[in-house]
C-alpha cells in the first residue's frame, strides 16, 4: 500500500476520535496544569502548550467547569475564562518544575513541554519527539545531557504519556521500549492562524521589496537541514527565487552552517502577525527537515494556503497527506524541480493551496484538549 494513502487516511489518533460523554456542570479538571511554558521563548512546543491549554479553558468554561494553572514567577499573567493562574513568587525554571511543582500541586500534573517533575506521583506527560537522542548535534551540550536524563524517567514514572504524532509514538515506543498503546497521540490544530492579522505585519516594506521567495523556518538546527534549500541559492536565483529565513537560534541549539548569498533573506525572530504575512506571500514553504515530531509550520503553512516541499520523513508525510509535494533530504535536483514545478504553474500552485487547507483543517486544538480531558476522566473512573 502507498505510504502516502496510508499517512493521508490517518491524521490523528484514533483515541481523540471517540465520542465522550459531556462532564456535568461543576466538573472540575483534576490535573494542576504545569505552567512552566509561559515563562520560555514561544517554539513549537511551548506553542502546543499555549493553545491546548486555551481550548481546554474554552472547554471548561463551556461547562462551568474549572481549573488552575500553576506557574513560576510570571511578569504578567494570562487571563482564561475558567482557568486560574497562581504563579510563584520566588522560583523559576528547572528548579521550580523539580521541586516547587509537586509541592504545590498536591495533585496529578498535567505537563504539556517534554519535561515534568520527577517527584510527582501521578502525572501526564506530553513527550514531542526524540530528536535529542536522533540528532544530538543539533543541540547545545547542558540541553542534550538534561533531555536524556529526564526523558527515560519521565517515560517510566509518567501515569501516561502523550505525543504529537503517529511518527512520533513508534520512535517513543522503541526508545523506551513502551508499547504503543501506552502512548496516545494528541497532535497539533490550525485554529490559531485563523487570529493572525498580515496586515499588522511590521515587514510589509520588506516583504514589498523581495522577489518570489522559497521560505524557511525553524532556526539553524542541524536536524531541520536548512542547507539543502541554502545550497540552491545560487539555482533559484536564477528562477528569479529569493529564499526567506525565519527562526532565532535558540540557545538550545549547536550552532549550524549560513550562506552569505545575496537572494537568501535572514529575519530572525518574527511576530504571529508577520509570520501570517510571509505565508501567504511565499512562493512555498521548503521543509527539508531530517527528524520531527510533528512538524507545527507545515500545519501552518497549509492553513494559510501557502504550498509545502518537504522532505519525505514519516511525520511530514503523516501531517501533509497527499497535500503536499516530497523531496528527498539528500536530493538537490528533485528539490529544485519541486519548486521550479510550483513556481511555473499558477493553477497547481492553487491546487496545492486548496488541498493544503483541506488538510489543516483535520488537525484542531479543540479535538486535542478534548483528548486530555477524556484523558483525565478515564483515570478517574
Amino acid at each position: 500500500m502507498n505510504t502516502l494513502s496510508v499517512a493521508a487516511r490517518n491524521p490523528r489518533d484514533l483515541d481523540a476520535e471517540r465520542p465522550s460523554k459531556p462532564p456535568p456542570t461543576d466538573w472540575r479538571l483534576e490535573y494542576a496544569i504545569n505552567g512552566r511554558f509561559l515563562t520560555q521563548p514561544l517554539t513549537g512546543v511551548q506553542r502546543y502548550a499555549t493553545e491546548v491549554v486555551r481550548a481546554l479553558d474554552l472547554l471548561i468554561a463551556e461547562r462551568r467547569g474549572s481549573a488552575e494553572i500553576l506557574t513560576p514567577r510570571l511578569e504578567k499573567a494570562p487571563r482564561y475564562a475558567a482557568i486560574t493562574v497562581s504563579p510563584s513568587p520566588i522560583a523559576s525554571g528547572y528548579i521550580w518544575e523539580q521541586c516547587e511543582l509537586p509541592l504545590r500541586a498536591r495533585r496529578p500534573i498535567l505537563s504539556l513541554c517534554n519535561i515534568g517533575p520527577l517527584a510527582a506521583s501521578e502525572q501526564i506527560v506530553c513527550v514531542h519527539d526524540v530528536n535529542v537522542f536522533r540528532c544530538p548535534e543539533s543541540y547545545s551540550w547542558v540541553f542534550r545531557q538534561t533531555y536524556r536524563a529526564f526523558l527515560p524517567r519521565l517515560a517510566r514514572r509518567a501515569t501516561r504519556l502523550t505525543t504529537v504524532s503517529q511518527a512520533s509514538r513508534r520512535a517513543l515506543s522503541q526508545l523506551f521500549s513502551l508499547t504503543e498503546r501506552d502512548i496516545a497521540v494528541l497532535p497539533n490544530g490550525h485554529e490559531h492562524v485563523l487570529d493572525w492579522r498580515p496586515e499588522r505585519s511590521a515587514l510589509g516594506h520588506v516583504v514589498n521589496g523581495l522577489r518570489r521567495f522559497v521560505l524557511l523556518i525553524g532556526g539553524m538546527a542541524f536536524h531541520k537541514n536548512f542547507g539543502r534549500v541554502l545550497g540552491l541559492a545560487r539555482a533559484l536565483d536564477t528562477l528569479k527565487l529569493d529564499i526567506v529565513v525565519v527562526g532565532g537560534d535558540a540557545s538550545i541549539f549547536a550552532n549550524a552552517p549560513r550562506t552569505g548569498a545575496t537572494n537568501v533573506h535572514v529575519l530572525g525572530r518574527v511576530s504571529d502577525d508577520d509570520l501570517a504575512l510571509l505565508y501567504k506571500r511565499a512562493l512555498c514553504l521548503a521543509f527539508p527537515s531530517r527528524f520531527e515530531g510533528f512538524g507545527l509550520p507545515l500545519l501552518e503553512a497549509m492553513a494559510l494556503g501557502c504550498p509545502v516541499v518537504a522532505s519525505p520523513i514519516p511525520s511530514s508525510l503523516e501531517v501533509c497527506g497527499e497535500s503536499a509535494l516530497f523531496a528527498d533530504a539528500g536530493d538537490d535536483r528533485l528539490w529544485l524541480r519541486s519548486v521550479e514545478k510550483i513556481a511555473r504553474s499558477a493553477d497547481f500552485h492553487a491546487e496545492l493551496a486548496e488541498r493544503g487547507r483541506a488538510q489543516a483543517r483535520t488537525f484542531s486544538w479543540r479535538r486535542s484538549a478534548q483528548g486530555y480531558i477524556d484523558l483525565i476522566d478515564g483515570g478517574r473512573a
